[in-house]
């Protein structure tokens, strides 16, 4: 924020530039009804940039795919972007909302599936949305260049790279800062900014497992794969049990077991699927190493026809926002927001919004904010149930409409203007 800038000052530009919301409302129902599938965001990203188009922006489409970006030049300053995701998860909504996405499409691997905004993805396109009509109607006061990125296949934390390798920075400014936010089970109208490590490293591992397949009334003649893929998702516990120190943060999870078409027939082969998540480097190289030695060991010991394959499928780094810009966030949310900015747990989730940043050479920060009904969570903590309560990838998850908007809306300017220049032709920049 510029030295003596006056904070009342900003507050002042929300009231007086946050558009109606009512017609926003509307395309959240819209993108919460009709959600696409990571690299298939065709609709989303339409939405987007017939907005950007309609209030002003520079618009730039079908980057890495469907990704979109905005840009707004408005005179000498840093460039600051904002980004949102926009790909929903393969799940079926059970959240019973007038609503509710009864979407199925084909996957990347054309298998139909049920598709939701089961991550809140919905609510940040359509916060960045707001936002942007926010910047651009205040745009006498500030300087320096906005550009607003609707990213595709963040589900997949591939969707950022993509963006890059296709030219992004070819395209846009580069950017002095990336700021970015996340909608979380916490109390609607509350933000938490952290500085620090926020966001976990993610591995993915794609596991075939060889055995050899028979009559189900006659296991001596075979070697059972899913015998082995049993005994290896039991095993791959052990690893945070027993080799990660307690204090250290590391998650190994099966999210996918496949094997077999038939009650009487051992298949000859299973397929796992493994998540990893990890903050420091030293954790993350030892607890992929053991995955790789159990996995190797559990079929030697079974003995398996073959050596299983293991694929990692996609990895990106953990996300650790930048101490100074974070200060300076602080320093405009905190009379804002008042006693609505919370601390929480770090979630142990992973992002690729950092690449965007790191590939600028630029500092970054993202921050959460909630989207559970106000008295369902008052009512869930006086009650001790608050862990009860649907969270992101829940096919229940789903954001009451306001105050998260507003809020997310509120925050994501707020960001912005903290860090866009205030008088004509002065750059203000409270970072390096």
């Amino acid at each position: 924020m510029c030295p003596g800038e006056d904070k009342s000052r900003l507050h002042d530009l929300l009231d007086r530039f946050r558009p109606d919301l009512t017609p926003l409302e509307g395309i959240y129902r819209t993108l919460h009804q009709q959600p696409e599938l990571s690299g298939q965001e065709e609709q989303t990203a339409q939405i987007a940039a017939e907005h950007l188009r309609s209030v002003g922006y520079d618009v730039h489409a079908n980057i890495g795919g469907h990704g979109v970006a905005g840009v707004l030049r408005n005179g000498g300053g840093p460039t600051v972007l904002l980004r949102a995701d926009m790909d929903a998860l393969p799940l079926e909504e059970k959240t019973g909302l007038p609503y509710a996405s009864t979407r199925h499409v084909q996957d990347r691997d054309g298998v139909r599936k049920p598709v939701m905004h089961a991550c809140g993805h919905d609510s940040h396109v359509t916060s960045l949305m707001a936002a942007s009509t926010l910047l651009h109607a205040a745009r006498d006061h500030w300087r320096g260049t906005l550009v607003c990125v609707f990213q595709p296949s963040e589900e997949h934390l591939d969707g950022a790279q993509a963006m890059l390798d296709d030219g992004l920075y070819e395209k846009v400014p580069k950017p002095d800062l990336v700021l970015a936010q996340h909608v979380m089970r916490m109390r609607a109208g509350t933000v938490n900014l952290r500085a620090g490590p926020l966001l976990t490293a993610a591995d993915a591992f794609d596991v075939r497992i060889f055995g050899r397949g028979g009559h189900g009334s006659a296991p001596q003649t075979t070697i059972d794969p899913i015998l082995i893929g049993a005994a290896v998702v039991m095993r791959l516990q052990s690893i945070v049990a027993r080799e990660v120190a307690p204090g250290e943060v590391a998650v190994v999870s099966c999210g996918s077991i496949k094997a077999g078409n038939s009650p009487n027939v051992i298949p000859d082969y299973l397929d796992l699927q493994l998540s990893v998540r990890t903050f420091t480097p030293d954790v993350r190289e030892h607890v992929c190493a053991a995955i790789h030695r159990v996995i190797e060991a559990e079929c030697q010991a079974a003995g398996a026809v073959e050596k299983p394959t293991i694929t990692r499928t996609y990895s990106c780094p953990p996300t650790v926002n930048d101490e100074q810009t974070v200060e300076v966030l602080r320093d405009a949310f905190q009379p804002y927001f008042q006693e609505s900015l919370v601390d929480m747990e770090r979630p142990s989730a992973s992002e690729d919004f950092s690449l965007l940043a790191t590939a600028a050479g630029a500092p970054y920060a993202m921050w959460m904010f909630g989207g559970i009904d106000e008295n369902t969570w008052d009512e869930a903590v006086a009650n001790g149930t608050v862990n009860d309560l649907p969270s992101n990838h829940s096919p229940l998850f789903a954001p009451v409409i306001e105050p998260t908007l507003r809020t997310g809306v509120d925050a994501m300017a707020l960001g912005a203007l903290a860090f866009l220049g205030r008088k004509r032709g002065v750059k203000c920049k409270s970072y390096p």
